[in-house]
């Protein structure tokens, strides 16, 4: 600005300043509050997020609103069982125990509230070299009918892999079968699989009966 005005051949009224002052205090304000609100924004609060601590999760399930109460067993390679009642062994873990219809039905603020899924997890916490085997069994048989279950088995880390997925009928009350048995090497990677039956449920009452097989 020379000294005949704010230009040259103009004059300053004395609204430059002024204005200057304001737009300044606008985009400040504008700052302030983008500043606000990514202060705001909270990424860590992931809603539905679910941390599971497992290296191996073992699922089995059957069809919804079944009566039947189905039962997992899992050994691992030190013989150790986990079913219905030893609920954790080893590094085993019976997370849930579903006992078919039975508790589906809760009632709140005078509303029932229904869940008709049957399903039983299982997660082995830590990697033990050796092999694993995998029952399931049919605890009582209400409809008198075939039920069919399904057996998952997922590895999780590094990356999820699934070792088994398939499907045993069980036809009868006590009737048991082998989904899967697997072996896992030192480095916690499947080193072989098999289906041949073993009887955990008749272990797990006692384990004295355990043979080589």
């Amino acid at each position: 600005m020379d000294e005949h005005g704010l230009f040259a051949g103009g004059s300053d009224d004395g609204t430059f300043v002024p204005f200057t002052d304001i737009l300044f205090n606008a985009l400040l304000g504008f700052a302030v509050m983008v500043f606000i609100a990514f202060a705001l924004i909270r990424p860590d609060a992931k809603t539905g997020a679910v941390d599971i601590k497992a290296e191996i999760i073992i699922t089995a399930s059957w069809p919804d609103r079944n009566p039947d109460d189905i039962d997992v067993y899992v050994e691992d390679p030190q013989g150790n069982i986990v079913w219905y009642y030893v609920k954790e062994a080893g590094l085993i873990h019976l997370d849930r125990d579903d006992r078919g219809n039975y508790r589906d039905t809760i009632t709140v603020n005078g509303a029932e509230v229904d869940s008709p899924l049957n399903q039983e997890t299982v997660t082995v916490r830590g990697i033990v070299p050796g092999e694993y085997v995998v029952d399931v069994f049919r605890y009582t048989a209400t409809t008198g009918e075939p039920v069919p279950v399904t057996i998952k088995v997922e590895k999780i880390n590094p990356t999820l892999t699934v070792i088994h997925y398939g499907r045993v009928i069980l036809t009868r009350k006590a009737d048991e079968q082998t989904a899967i048995r697997f072996t896992l090497d030192e480095n916690g990677e499947v080193a072989a699989t098999s289906d041949a039956f073993k009887a955990l449920s008749v272990l797990a009452i006692d384990p004295r009966r355990q043979t080589k097989g």
